[in-house]
């Protein structure tokens, strides 16, 4: 069987070599396993060809999505720049009017209106937080929950229907949005 194969490709050469229409550049058509034919070199070259298109390919991709990821980075940044400016610049008529208190109050004699000047600006000041989504948590009278309230001491409740509910109120609590920003510490009644 070996015998056979080596016959063949001493034949094939020996046709290649003594056919004078053959050009030297042309490669010799046979069907033996591992010599690459005129159609294997062929396809080879388009798959090299391929290989390189998909690797450009794959580089620009790359790039473009490095460029992206760095864009939004620098967007986000530039985004929440901007949200803070956007609540100053809702509080500045805020600073306002207090500079004018300010200003009144060093010429002013009379309490009541000073008293009513401060009010109306704590009332303003807590109308732009409102708008903004700040909203107090109310606690007093309401049953201690871990989730809304920081509980800072117990003490004796007043009255029986106060067990276990908040009796005072140390400092107020806020939910932004609906998210509690910052817990109202309060007195729990044992």
């Amino acid at each position: 069987m070996a015998l056979n194969w080596k016959k063949k490709l001493e034949n094939i050469m020996n046709e290649n070599t003594n056919d004078s229409t053959v050009n030297s550049t042309d490669q010799p058509q046979h069907d033996l396993p591992g010599i690459p034919t005129d159609a294997d070199a062929k396809r080879i070259a388009e798959l090299e060809v391929q290989v390189s298109e998909l690797n450009d390919k794959h580089l620009r991709l790359y790039s473009e999505f490095d460029n992206f990821r760095k864009r939004t980075s620098k967007e986000r940044v530039e985004i929440l720049n901007m949200a803070g400016a956007e609540i100053i610049k809702s509080l500045l008529p805020v600073v306002d009017d207090l500079e004018r208190a300010i200003r009144n109050n060093e010429q002013s004699k009379d309490v009541a209106a000073i008293n009513e000047g401060v009010n109306l600006i704590a009332q303003k000041f807590r109308s732009i937080l409102a708008q903004k989504g700040l909203e107090s948590v109310s606690s007093v009278g309401q049953i201690f929950d871990v989730d809304l309230h920081e509980a800072i001491t117990n003490i004796p409740a007043p009255s029986e229907d106060m067990k276990g509910k908040v009796v005072d109120e140390v400092e107020k609590g806020y939910m932004l949005n609906g998210k509690i920003i910052r817990f109202a510490k309060v007195i729990v009644g044992n």
